[in-house]
């Protein structure tokens, strides 16, 4: 069984097509990753298999789940990281956690076995708006954890981080590969997806347009991001 499966998704906002037929699937226990410029279709696609979007036509199911007809199991099995940490700046980590423990229904006990995996424990009683950028992603991978998810969705979430706090993102995100959580990344950086990920696909206007070993996509990124800048004459990211 994948632990992703996505077959001829399509998604449209008003005349504008976001997705158009995109299939892939991700194995259990894989990190896999969605590489392509901005306005690609990743964060569209990430968030249609995290329940939040509901796709016009196609398939996607999660640990054999489908996420039209059946999104409560689905909830249950997945965590969310995106570059927005989504938290309550005026509480504190422990707060945070405490809040989104009720809600889940996890017990609390759950909440210092977390901040201490994320290294939060000594700052557990302050406000989340003292944190820096990368406190705080790591305070959102905890959070999204607290269920003990199997898969992990990740859209962006190393934006706005400096070089120690991607370290440390991505050392915590290799720990949860080696525990087995399946893990599904948006980036267009693909320098940050050889650090984690073996597999891939690119996505461009809506499309797959290529899909297998990262070693292989390399190639074909690259060659997206000249035809980018060729057709925008502009010398930064796509």
């Amino acid at each position: 069984m994948h632990a992703v499966e996505i077959r001829d998704v399509e998604k449209c906002f008003g005349a504008h097509r976001v997705l158009r037929g995109v299939s892939l699937s991700v194995a259990e226990g894989e990190a896999f990753v969605l590489l392509g410029p901005n306005g690609a279709g990743k964060t569209t696609l990430i968030r249609i298999v995290a329940t939040l979007l509901r796709q016009d036509s196609g398939v996607v199911r999660v640990l054999g789940y489908d996420t039209r007809r059946e999104a409560q199991e689905v909830r249950r099995r997945i965590g969310v990281v995106t570059h927005n940490p989504l938290l309550y700046e005026e509480l504190t980590a422990r707060e945070n956690l405490t809040f989104y423990a009720r809600a889940y229904g996890v017990p609390l006990e759950r909440i210092e076995e977390l901040l201490d995996r994320v290294e939060l424990e000594e700052r557990a009683d302050e406000p989340v708006s003292t944190f820096s950028r990368g406190m705080k992603q790591r305070l959102s991978i905890a959070r999204a954890l607290l269920h003990s998810p199997e898969v992990l969705l990740l859209d962006e979430p190393t934006t706005g981080l400096d070089i120690k706090g991607r370290r440390d993102f991505y050392a915590l995100l290799g720990n949860l590969l080696e525990e087995g959580v399946t893990l599904l990344m948006t980036t267009h950086h693909t320098e940050e997806a050889e650090r984690l990920c073996s597999r891939g696909a690119v996505l461009r206007s809506g499309r797959v347009v290529a899909q297998g070993e990262l070693s292989e996509l390399k190639a074909s990124v690259e060659s997206l991001e000249d035809a980018y800048l060729q057709m925008t004459g502009e010398e930064g990211e796509g």
